[in-house]
């Protein structure tokens, strides 16, 4: 079995709390080899593009071998817009996990991120998936499809499970670690049953 590589996590704003997926996969992986680096931007709550683009490319960089992003909400508009850059040519990484993008132009999109932008260019990267929540408060399913047209990335349409995160009932989202397996070259998606809302 080959060895998963290293994940790059790209939380939200705020960072993503202790329950949600990205920290309870965080901490698993860990505790199984310590092969994950979660993004230190100095402008969680009040993000700031340019900071989060340089925090992408630093936890890149402290990877042993090219690593898979694994992003959530605002995350995931600041990793496409690194995937985009010159950047992701000069700091290889493996693929991309994306889930749950916001809509910048939507009602729902935080005034503190609005210097973040819809995805305008195709990801240097190909092994790029995103996955769309039919009912994601944040952003519709055909937007997000937009998004991922831009980026050149798979679609991975999963129902209504809202934003995909912890308001949404969402614990350790199986489905989305196996999903994550396959970008990573793992064959495991060990952990508790996922929790999803009624």
């Amino acid at each position: 079995m080959q060895r998963p590589r290293p994940w790059v996590i790209v939380p939200g704003i705020w960072n993503s709390d202790p329950e949600h997926w990205q920290s309870r996969w965080q901490a698993a992986r860990e505790a199984e080899d310590g092969r994950v680096v979660r993004i230190l931007p100095a402008s969680w709550g009040e993000p700031e593009p340019d900071d989060w683009q340089a925090a992408i490319t630093r936890a890149v960089e402290a990877t042993d071998e090219p690593p898979v992003l694994v992003a959530h909400s605002l995350g995931v508009l600041a990793a496409a817009r690194w995937l985009a850059s010159p950047e992701a040519s000069t700091h290889p990484v493996a693929g991309a996990l994306l889930v749950a993008p916001p809509d910048p132009d939507g009602p729902g999109f935080p005034d503190a991120a609005r210097g973040f932008t819809a995805p305008a260019g195709v990801s240097h990267v190909e092994d790029v998936h995103l996955v769309v929540s039919d009912d994601d408060p944040y952003c519709s399913a055909d937007r997000a499809i937009e998004f991922a047209t831009v980026l050149g990335a798979t679609v991975h349409r999963i129902g209504a499970v809202q934003h995909v995160n912890v308001a949404a009932g969402v614990g350790w989202w199986h489905e989305g670690r196996a999903l994550l397996d396959t970008i990573d070259g793992s064959a495991r998606s060990a952990g508790p049953e996922d929790v999803r809302p009624a």
